[in-house]
């Protein structure tokens, strides 16, 4: 006697992944374990850009008020810097946006990528680097749904209540005021929200589906990686004053 097949993966389109990644994740990752990440890497940072930047003019409050608690915290330190020179930072800045949206999204999945395959090994799972970089990648949508999420918020709030990034994040830190939380304490707070959170259980959902792991391993493989994603983003935040 042996033991029955396992059922063949349902066949379905690249871009029903992208669907169901939000209400059936482990189909996608049973369906795509053998694959590789580039393709979905690519369609995430291209459908990340097309929203932030269809969102800018909406975002611009936001970020003008980000900006402008940067200048007086690096102008607090630095007294000898003019506003001259900082308006001349923050052009260079906007030049730059493009780039850095097309670039840091990438970045941010090859560190959950990363911070997945190591917490996986500790946890026994048979995940392999690319693997764990597909299960980053997919992951990674929900940021997606955060977009659209705060700039209905920013179009519907009142100006005066946008004040950062927090102000339109569901999550801990939107009860604190940033003009008197430290920097640093507002990025870890920042991770404490409900799209944060549904990233790090997609990779706990992943690493059980692929790396062959019992869910309660996969979660603790999940929580090592918030808590990693945590700490780079203190130190970063940290260094930023």
């Amino acid at each position: 006697m042996t033991a029955p097949a396992a059922p063949a993966p349902e066949r379905a389109a690249l871009w029903e992944d992208f669907l169901e990644i939000f209400i059936k994740p482990a189909d996608v990752f049973e369906r795509r374990k053998a694959s590789g990440f580039a393709v979905p890497l690519v369609v995430l940072t291209v459908l990340f850009a097309v929203l932030f930047f269809g969102l800018k003019g909406a975002f611009q409050p936001m970020m003008d008020a980000e900006n402008a608690r940067a200048i007086a915290r690096v102008m607090a330190k630095n007294p000898q810097l003019t506003e001259e020179m900082m308006a001349g930072n923050r052009a260079m800045g906007e030049k730059l946006a493009p780039f850095m949206v097309l670039v840091g999204v990438p970045i941010a999945v090859l560190f959950v990528g990363l911070f997945t395959w190591g917490a996986g090994k500790m946890v026994g799972a048979k995940a392999t680097l690319g693997a764990a970089m597909m299960i980053a990648t997919y992951s990674y949508f929900p940021r997606l749904l955060e977009l659209l999420v705060s700039g209905a918020q920013v179009l519907l709030l009142p100006e005066e209540q946008i004040t950062g990034r927090a102000s339109v994040s569901l999550g801990a830190a939107r009860a604190l005021d940033p003009d008197t939380t430290s920097t640093a304490l507002m990025a870890v707070l920042m991770r404490v929200d409900v799209f944060t959170l549904w990233v790090t259980f997609l990779v706990a959902v992943g690493l059980r589906v692929v790396g062959r792991v019992p869910m309660s391993k996969a979660l603790v493989a999940a929580g090592v990686v918030w808590v990693l994603g945590g700490l780079f983003t203190f130190l970063t935040s940290g260094l930023a004053g």
